[in-house]
Protein backbone atom coordinates (compact mmCIF):
# COMPACT_ATOMS: atom_id res chain seq x y z
CA UNK A 1 0.00 0.00 0.00
CA UNK A 2 1.12 3.50 -0.49
CA UNK A 3 2.47 6.16 1.99
CA UNK A 4 -0.45 8.38 0.85
CA UNK A 5 -2.74 5.76 1.64
CA UNK A 6 -1.15 4.79 5.03
CA UNK A 7 -1.50 8.54 5.80
CA UNK A 8 -4.86 9.08 4.98
CA UNK A 9 -6.21 5.75 6.95
CA UNK A 10 -4.88 7.20 10.10
CA UNK A 11 -7.11 10.06 9.88
CA UNK A 12 -10.44 8.35 8.66
CA UNK A 13 -13.49 9.43 10.86
CA UNK A 14 -17.18 9.58 10.15
CA UNK A 15 -19.56 11.84 10.71
CA UNK A 16 -22.43 14.33 8.18
CA UNK A 17 -21.07 17.65 7.58
CA UNK A 18 -23.91 20.34 7.71
CA UNK A 19 -24.91 22.57 4.26
CA UNK A 20 -24.40 25.60 2.40
CA UNK A 21 -24.48 27.54 -0.15
CA UNK A 22 -23.58 27.08 -3.68
CA UNK A 23 -20.54 29.16 -5.66
CA UNK A 24 -19.65 28.18 -9.18
CA UNK A 25 -16.21 27.15 -9.33
CA UNK A 26 -14.74 27.17 -12.31
CA UNK A 27 -13.19 24.15 -13.96
CA UNK A 28 -11.38 25.81 -16.66
CA UNK A 29 -7.85 26.81 -17.07
CA UNK A 30 -5.75 28.88 -18.94
CA UNK A 31 -2.25 29.34 -20.17
CA UNK A 32 0.06 29.60 -17.11
CA UNK A 33 1.91 32.86 -16.60
CA UNK A 34 5.57 32.25 -17.58
CA UNK A 35 7.79 30.87 -14.48
CA UNK A 36 11.57 30.87 -14.12
CA UNK A 37 13.01 28.57 -11.97
CA UNK A 38 16.44 30.48 -10.18
CA UNK A 39 17.52 27.84 -8.14
CA UNK A 40 16.34 24.82 -5.79
CA UNK A 41 18.31 23.29 -3.03
CA UNK A 42 18.53 21.38 -0.54
CA UNK A 43 18.04 23.74 3.72
CA UNK A 44 17.65 20.98 5.90
CA UNK A 45 20.66 20.83 8.09
CA UNK A 46 20.94 17.35 9.59
CA UNK A 47 21.08 14.91 6.46
CA UNK A 48 21.01 11.98 9.12
CA UNK A 49 17.48 12.36 10.20
CA UNK A 50 13.78 12.10 8.27
CA UNK A 51 11.90 15.63 7.72
CA UNK A 52 8.64 15.96 6.82
CA UNK A 53 5.67 18.17 6.52
CA UNK A 54 7.22 21.90 6.11
CA UNK A 55 5.78 25.46 6.35
CA UNK A 56 7.22 28.58 5.02
CA UNK A 57 5.72 31.97 6.24
CA UNK A 58 7.28 35.53 5.73
CA UNK A 59 7.19 38.34 8.75
CA UNK A 60 6.60 41.63 8.30
CA UNK A 61 10.29 42.46 9.07
CA UNK A 62 11.47 40.19 6.24
CA UNK A 63 12.49 37.39 8.26
CA UNK A 64 11.01 33.75 7.00
CA UNK A 65 10.40 30.94 9.05
CA UNK A 66 10.23 27.29 8.45
CA UNK A 67 8.84 24.38 10.77
CA UNK A 68 8.74 21.17 9.69
CA UNK A 69 8.25 17.63 11.58
CA UNK A 70 12.40 16.48 12.32
CA UNK A 71 14.22 14.53 13.90
CA UNK A 72 12.83 12.20 12.53
CA UNK A 73 13.63 8.13 11.37
CA UNK A 74 11.13 6.83 8.92
CA UNK A 75 7.98 8.85 7.46
CA UNK A 76 6.11 7.00 10.52
CA UNK A 77 7.91 6.88 13.65
CA UNK A 78 8.10 7.70 17.22
CA UNK A 79 10.70 10.54 17.12
CA UNK A 80 8.57 13.22 15.61
CA UNK A 81 9.20 16.69 17.08
CA UNK A 82 8.66 20.30 15.50
CA UNK A 83 11.66 21.89 14.59
CA UNK A 84 11.43 25.81 13.53
CA UNK A 85 14.39 27.44 11.47
CA UNK A 86 15.18 31.34 10.42
CA UNK A 87 16.47 33.20 7.39
CA UNK A 88 17.79 36.35 7.82
CA UNK A 89 18.78 37.17 4.02
CA UNK A 90 15.57 35.67 2.34
CA UNK A 91 16.21 32.10 2.00
CA UNK A 92 19.87 32.30 1.19
CA UNK A 93 20.63 30.83 4.78
CA UNK A 94 19.21 29.12 7.57
CA UNK A 95 20.33 29.51 11.42
CA UNK A 96 20.05 25.88 13.32
CA UNK A 97 17.00 24.17 14.04
CA UNK A 98 15.43 24.80 17.35
CA UNK A 99 13.20 22.35 18.76
CA UNK A 100 10.45 24.10 19.87
CA UNK A 101 7.32 21.48 20.60
CA UNK A 102 8.82 17.42 21.56
CA UNK A 103 5.84 15.89 22.90
CA UNK A 104 5.87 12.34 24.72
CA UNK A 105 4.47 10.58 20.88
CA UNK A 106 4.93 11.80 17.11
CA UNK A 107 4.26 15.64 16.36
CA UNK A 108 3.68 15.87 12.59
CA UNK A 109 2.67 18.72 10.11
CA UNK A 110 4.10 21.75 11.05
CA UNK A 111 2.41 24.97 10.52
CA UNK A 112 3.40 28.54 11.23
CA UNK A 113 2.06 32.43 11.12
CA UNK A 114 2.87 35.43 11.97
CA UNK A 115 -0.06 37.38 13.05
CA UNK A 116 -0.95 40.64 12.51
CA UNK A 117 -0.33 41.97 15.79
CA UNK A 118 3.54 40.37 15.81
CA UNK A 119 2.66 36.91 17.28
CA UNK A 120 4.04 33.70 16.39
CA UNK A 121 1.39 30.64 16.13
CA UNK A 122 3.12 26.89 15.37
CA UNK A 123 0.55 24.31 15.01
CA UNK A 124 0.90 20.68 14.85
CA UNK A 125 -1.05 16.94 15.63
CA UNK A 126 -0.15 14.06 17.68
CA UNK A 127 -0.57 10.71 16.32
CA UNK A 128 -0.17 6.93 16.88
CA UNK A 129 0.26 5.26 14.01
CA UNK A 130 3.88 4.04 14.40
CA UNK A 131 1.94 1.70 17.56
CA UNK A 132 1.45 -1.18 15.13
CA UNK A 133 4.32 -1.06 13.41
CA UNK A 134 6.35 -1.37 16.70
CA UNK A 135 3.97 -4.19 17.99
CA UNK A 136 4.43 -5.88 14.88
CA UNK A 137 8.40 -5.65 15.18
CA UNK A 138 8.38 -6.73 18.62
CA UNK A 139 6.39 -10.19 17.35
CA UNK A 140 9.11 -10.67 14.62
CA UNK A 141 11.95 -10.08 15.82
CA UNK A 142 13.68 -8.91 12.70
CA UNK A 143 14.77 -5.67 13.64
CA UNK A 144 17.82 -4.86 14.77
CA UNK A 145 18.23 -4.79 18.79
CA UNK A 146 19.35 -1.11 18.60
CA UNK A 147 16.58 0.19 16.38
CA UNK A 148 14.04 -1.71 18.41
CA UNK A 149 15.38 -0.35 21.52
CA UNK A 150 15.17 3.32 20.30
CA UNK A 151 11.61 2.62 19.21
CA UNK A 152 10.95 1.34 22.48
CA UNK A 153 12.41 3.76 24.26
CA UNK A 154 10.58 6.59 22.46
CA UNK A 155 7.59 4.73 23.04
CA UNK A 156 8.14 4.32 27.05
CA UNK A 157 8.26 7.74 27.49
CA UNK A 158 4.87 7.72 28.71
CA UNK A 159 2.39 5.18 30.01
CA UNK A 160 -0.46 3.78 27.53
CA UNK A 161 -2.93 6.53 28.94
CA UNK A 162 -0.92 8.98 28.84
CA UNK A 163 -0.02 8.16 25.07
CA UNK A 164 -4.29 8.38 24.47
CA UNK A 165 -4.24 11.77 26.24
CA UNK A 166 -1.76 13.54 24.07
CA UNK A 167 -3.46 12.62 21.38
CA UNK A 168 -4.56 15.96 19.72
CA UNK A 169 -4.05 19.08 17.89
CA UNK A 170 -2.03 21.60 19.09
CA UNK A 171 -0.70 25.07 18.71
CA UNK A 172 2.01 26.69 20.61
CA UNK A 173 2.32 30.89 20.93
CA UNK A 174 5.02 33.16 20.97
CA UNK A 175 3.96 37.30 21.72
CA UNK A 176 8.23 38.51 21.34
CA UNK A 177 9.00 37.10 18.01
CA UNK A 178 9.92 33.44 18.89
CA UNK A 179 12.26 34.10 21.36
CA UNK A 180 9.69 32.03 23.75
CA UNK A 181 6.90 30.14 23.30
CA UNK A 182 3.77 29.04 25.55
CA UNK A 183 2.98 25.75 26.77
CA UNK A 184 0.67 23.95 23.79
CA UNK A 185 -2.80 24.36 23.85
CA UNK A 186 -6.13 23.04 21.98
CA UNK A 187 -7.23 24.40 18.43
CA UNK A 188 -10.24 22.09 17.23
CA UNK A 189 -8.83 21.87 14.28
CA UNK A 190 -5.81 20.72 12.34
CA UNK A 191 -4.03 21.11 8.70
CA UNK A 192 -0.85 21.06 7.79
CA UNK A 193 -0.38 24.52 6.84
CA UNK A 194 -2.54 26.00 9.73
CA UNK A 195 -4.65 28.99 10.35
CA UNK A 196 -4.37 32.60 8.30
CA UNK A 197 -4.83 36.38 9.32
CA UNK A 198 -7.91 37.44 8.01
CA UNK A 199 -8.65 41.76 6.86
CA UNK A 200 -10.70 41.94 10.03
CA UNK A 201 -8.44 40.67 12.25
CA UNK A 202 -9.75 37.57 13.02
CA UNK A 203 -7.58 34.44 12.47
CA UNK A 204 -9.09 32.02 10.47
CA UNK A 205 -8.25 27.88 10.82
CA UNK A 206 -9.62 25.43 7.89
CA UNK A 207 -8.84 22.13 8.85
CA UNK A 208 -10.54 18.70 10.20
CA UNK A 209 -11.18 17.91 14.06
CA UNK A 210 -9.05 14.80 14.97
CA UNK A 211 -9.17 11.66 17.54
CA UNK A 212 -12.45 12.97 18.41
CA UNK A 213 -16.33 13.40 18.02
CA UNK A 214 -17.55 13.39 14.40
CA UNK A 215 -14.23 14.46 12.97
CA UNK A 216 -16.05 17.49 11.62
CA UNK A 217 -14.41 19.29 8.91
CA UNK A 218 -14.95 23.25 8.76
CA UNK A 219 -13.19 26.63 9.93
CA UNK A 220 -12.76 27.57 13.62
CA UNK A 221 -11.71 31.19 14.73
CA UNK A 222 -9.90 32.92 16.78
CA UNK A 223 -10.54 36.70 17.77
CA UNK A 224 -7.97 36.80 20.44
CA UNK A 225 -4.68 36.59 18.50
CA UNK A 226 -4.68 32.89 18.69
CA UNK A 227 -4.86 32.37 22.04
CA UNK A 228 -7.94 30.93 21.93
CA UNK A 229 -9.96 29.13 19.04
CA UNK A 230 -14.10 28.62 18.72
CA UNK A 231 -15.80 26.68 16.20
CA UNK A 232 -17.45 28.81 13.37
CA UNK A 233 -19.28 26.48 10.59
CA UNK A 234 -18.83 23.24 9.16
CA UNK A 235 -17.58 22.98 5.19
CA UNK A 236 -20.97 20.60 3.16
CA UNK A 237 -19.84 17.26 1.36
CA UNK A 238 -20.99 16.98 -1.74
CA UNK A 239 -23.50 14.20 -3.03
CA UNK A 240 -21.91 10.97 -2.24
CA UNK A 241 -18.83 12.22 -0.71
CA UNK A 242 -17.82 11.30 2.97
CA UNK A 243 -16.89 13.85 4.94
CA UNK A 244 -13.91 11.53 6.46
CA UNK A 245 -12.09 11.35 3.03
CA UNK A 246 -11.83 15.07 3.19
CA UNK A 247 -8.03 15.83 4.48
CA UNK A 248 -5.35 18.89 4.94
CA UNK A 249 -7.17 22.04 3.81
CA UNK A 250 -5.76 25.62 3.78
CA UNK A 251 -7.51 28.89 3.28
CA UNK A 252 -6.87 32.19 1.33
CA UNK A 253 -8.20 35.24 1.77
CA UNK A 254 -9.00 37.17 -2.14
CA UNK A 255 -8.63 40.38 -3.06
CA UNK A 256 -12.44 40.52 -3.40
CA UNK A 257 -13.15 39.73 0.25
CA UNK A 258 -14.38 35.97 -0.89
CA UNK A 259 -12.21 33.54 1.55
CA UNK A 260 -11.32 30.26 -0.67
CA UNK A 261 -10.83 26.78 1.21
CA UNK A 262 -9.19 23.51 -0.78
CA UNK A 263 -9.69 20.66 0.32
CA UNK A 264 -7.16 17.05 0.38
CA UNK A 265 -10.04 14.54 -1.30
CA UNK A 266 -9.95 10.79 -1.06
CA UNK A 267 -13.59 10.55 -2.26
CA UNK A 268 -13.94 7.59 -4.88
CA UNK A 269 -14.99 11.17 -7.27
CA UNK A 270 -11.97 13.48 -8.42
CA UNK A 271 -9.65 11.07 -5.61
CA UNK A 272 -6.31 12.50 -5.21
CA UNK A 273 -7.88 16.02 -6.45
CA UNK A 274 -8.26 19.33 -5.06
CA UNK A 275 -11.48 20.49 -3.95
CA UNK A 276 -12.29 23.66 -3.41
CA UNK A 277 -15.36 25.92 -1.46
CA UNK A 278 -16.06 29.20 -0.93
CA UNK A 279 -17.36 31.73 1.96
CA UNK A 280 -18.44 35.30 0.79
CA UNK A 281 -19.61 35.97 4.69
CA UNK A 282 -16.40 36.06 6.71
CA UNK A 283 -16.44 32.20 6.99
CA UNK A 284 -20.19 31.33 8.37
CA UNK A 285 -21.61 29.50 5.93
CA UNK A 286 -19.51 27.91 2.80
CA UNK A 287 -20.33 26.60 -0.84
CA UNK A 288 -20.04 22.83 -1.38
CA UNK A 289 -16.93 21.34 -2.37
CA UNK A 290 -15.91 21.28 -6.02
CA UNK A 291 -13.43 19.77 -8.19
CA UNK A 292 -11.11 22.28 -10.07
CA UNK A 293 -9.53 19.79 -12.52
CA UNK A 294 -5.96 20.08 -10.33
CA UNK A 295 -4.44 16.75 -9.57
CA UNK A 296 -2.09 17.15 -6.77
CA UNK A 297 -2.12 17.99 -2.89
CA UNK A 298 -2.09 18.93 -0.40
CA UNK A 299 -2.21 22.90 -1.35
CA UNK A 300 -1.10 25.77 -0.20
CA UNK A 301 -2.61 29.34 -0.64
CA UNK A 302 -1.12 32.69 -0.60
CA UNK A 303 -2.38 36.01 -1.93
CA UNK A 304 0.33 37.68 -4.26
CA UNK A 305 1.92 41.33 -4.26
CA UNK A 306 -0.73 41.99 -7.36
CA UNK A 307 -3.91 40.45 -5.90
CA UNK A 308 -3.25 36.95 -7.85
CA UNK A 309 -4.12 33.96 -6.33
CA UNK A 310 -1.48 31.50 -6.18
CA UNK A 311 -1.80 27.58 -5.44
CA UNK A 312 0.91 25.25 -4.71
CA UNK A 313 0.38 21.56 -3.96
CA UNK A 314 2.77 18.38 -4.21
CA UNK A 315 2.58 16.05 -7.86
CA UNK A 316 2.81 12.72 -6.61
CA UNK A 317 3.26 10.66 -9.97
CA UNK A 318 5.18 12.04 -12.45
CA UNK A 319 6.77 14.36 -12.71
CA UNK A 320 6.78 13.84 -8.51
CA UNK A 321 7.35 17.11 -7.24
CA UNK A 322 5.67 19.81 -7.01
CA UNK A 323 3.94 22.35 -8.95
CA UNK A 324 1.67 25.95 -9.24
CA UNK A 325 -1.13 27.58 -10.35
CA UNK A 326 -2.10 30.96 -10.71
CA UNK A 327 -5.47 32.86 -10.95
CA UNK A 328 -6.21 36.19 -11.62
CA UNK A 329 -9.82 36.15 -10.81
CA UNK A 330 -9.77 35.54 -6.94
CA UNK A 331 -9.92 32.19 -7.64
CA UNK A 332 -12.96 31.53 -9.78
CA UNK A 333 -10.82 29.52 -12.51
CA UNK A 334 -6.67 28.50 -12.20
CA UNK A 335 -4.31 28.24 -14.96
CA UNK A 336 -2.50 25.19 -16.35
CA UNK A 337 0.39 23.53 -13.99
CA UNK A 338 3.67 25.19 -13.58
CA UNK A 339 6.63 22.63 -12.56
CA UNK A 340 8.18 24.38 -9.49
CA UNK A 341 10.43 20.99 -9.09
CA UNK A 342 9.80 17.86 -11.20
CA UNK A 343 13.06 15.77 -10.48
CA UNK A 344 11.70 13.69 -7.83
CA UNK A 345 12.35 10.06 -7.45
CA UNK A 346 9.10 8.97 -6.21
CA UNK A 347 5.74 10.13 -4.25
CA UNK A 348 7.16 10.57 -0.68
CA UNK A 349 7.88 14.49 -1.33
CA UNK A 350 5.12 17.27 -1.39
CA UNK A 351 3.30 20.23 1.38
CA UNK A 352 4.72 23.08 -0.73
CA UNK A 353 4.23 26.23 0.70
CA UNK A 354 4.93 29.93 -0.74
CA UNK A 355 5.80 33.09 -0.04
CA UNK A 356 6.51 36.41 -1.69
CA UNK A 357 9.68 38.99 -1.15
CA UNK A 358 9.93 42.39 -1.71
CA UNK A 359 11.12 42.44 -5.03
CA UNK A 360 8.53 39.46 -6.11
CA UNK A 361 10.28 36.41 -6.05
CA UNK A 362 8.52 33.48 -4.94
CA UNK A 363 10.27 30.79 -2.52
CA UNK A 364 8.81 27.90 -1.92
CA UNK A 365 9.67 24.92 0.74
CA UNK A 366 8.73 21.70 0.63
CA UNK A 367 9.88 18.17 1.90
CA UNK A 368 11.41 15.33 -0.13
CA UNK A 369 12.68 11.62 -0.37
CA UNK A 370 15.57 11.82 -2.41
CA UNK A 371 16.98 9.54 -4.88
CA UNK A 372 20.01 7.06 -2.82
CA UNK A 373 18.87 8.34 0.84
CA UNK A 374 16.73 6.65 3.55
CA UNK A 375 15.99 10.26 5.76
CA UNK A 376 13.71 12.97 3.81
CA UNK A 377 15.52 16.34 3.41
CA UNK A 378 14.13 20.07 3.50
CA UNK A 379 13.95 21.57 -0.62
CA UNK A 380 13.41 25.16 -1.49
CA UNK A 381 12.97 26.59 -4.93
CA UNK A 382 13.24 30.37 -5.59
CA UNK A 383 11.10 31.17 -8.64
CA UNK A 384 9.59 33.94 -10.59
CA UNK A 385 6.44 34.41 -12.31
CA UNK A 386 5.71 36.70 -15.45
Amino acid sequence: MSITLHRRQWLTATGAAAAGLMFHVGRSSHAAPPAEILETKVISQHPDLYHGWPTLARCRNGQLLLVSSAGREAHVCPFGRVELMRSHDSGQTWTWPEVVMDGPIDDRDAGVLETAKGSILITTFTSLAYEPILTKAEKDGKWPADRLARWQGAHGRVNADQRKAALSVWMIRSADAGVTFSGRYDTIVNSPHGPIQLGDGRLLYAGKELWRGENRVGVCQSTDDGQSWEWLAAIPTRDGDAHRNYHELHAVEAADGRILVQIRNHNQVNAGETLQCESDDGGRTWSTPQAIGVWGLPSHLVRLQDDRLLMTYGHRRPPFGNQARVSADHGRTWSESIVVSGDGAGGDLGYPSTVQLDDGTLVSAWYELMSGSSRAVLRQAKWRLG
